[in-house]
């Protein structure tokens, strides 16, 4: 059983859950998927999606695993590595949906055109900007455990982004109460990423209309040792260079679907 497995039976058990089904749309557009291809890539990053109709519309093909696209494919078979986020994106607008695993999995998923589309918008969207002096900071308090748990997992994924986060109550200058998420030594120019990482944890546990804040500060700052005392702490991995992978095999840097 793969995550995406794991995640589809649990929607699956639990059809009218919408927890259960945002967790899944969660894991899908955070996985590396294998999209198949009519043929090699030729030239550029331009690709060929393999696709197939159907009465719900049309698809393309894709899986969470290389073994399973060589199954369905009956062997080795063009193919593009993308993550779900920027699959989603891609497709967005253009009428096609999406067959995760079709007929090789316990995932075999249908996820048609118009649910695509919410998925890459619900993406999409950026976080507020908005500069407040905090006055207080306690221990966070009355936080449901969904949110807890999604915001595990998506600093899990953000690695190398930042050493840590402490999650904090904190009572603003205004008087106003609420949560913070404070990045420590956060690497140069990944605010925006981390925000939108928090702003999903949000969306996708089922709290889309909640509020939490986002800030960062060095590990030499004051705040950092009060942070340090009453938060819960985050720890992000450490960033390990991989390989360089060939066009069109790097799942955050898409090609384009010709």
């Amino acid at each position: 059983m793969t995550p995406l497995d794991e995640a589809h039976a649990a929607m699956e058990a639990a059809p009218e859950n919408d927890a259960a089904r945002l967790a899944f749309q969660d894991r899908l557009a955070s996985a590396e998927l294998f999209l198949l291809l009519s043929r090699e890539p030729e030239g550029g990053d331009a690709i060929d999606p393999r696709m197939f109709e159907t009465s719900e519309g049309i698809f393309v093909l894709t899986f969470d695993r290389l073994e399973r696209l060589t199954e369905f494919a009956e062997g080795s078979a063009p193919y593009a590595a993308l993550s779900g986020r920027i699959l989603a994106a891609m497709l967005t607008g253009k009428g096609i949906g999406l067959a995760l695993n079709p007929g090789v999995a316990p995932s075999s998923y249908l996820m048609p055109p118009e649910a695509v589309t919410w998925l890459a918008d619900t993406l999409e969207g950026a976080p507020d900007q908005l500069e407040e002096v905090p006055q207080d900071i306690e221990a966070p308090k009355g936080l449901p455990e969904a949110l807890l748990t999604a915001l595990d997992a998506k600093l899990a994924s953000a690695r190398g982004l930042a050493r840590m986060a402490y999650l904090v109550g904190v009572t603003w200058k205004s008087g106003a109460r609420g949560h913070l998420l404070a990045f420590i030594d956060a690497a140069p120019g990944s605010e925006g990423a981390l925000a939108r990482a928090v702003r999903e944890a949000l969306v996708f546990s089922g709290l889309e209309a909640g509020a939490l804040d986002v800030t960062f500060f060095q590990a030499a700052s004051p705040v950092s040792a009060r942070l340090a005392r009453v938060g819960l702490r985050f720890d992000l991995p450490k960033f390990e260079p991989t390989e360089m992978k060939a066009p069109g095999t790097d799942p955050e840097a898409p090609p384009r679907l010709r």
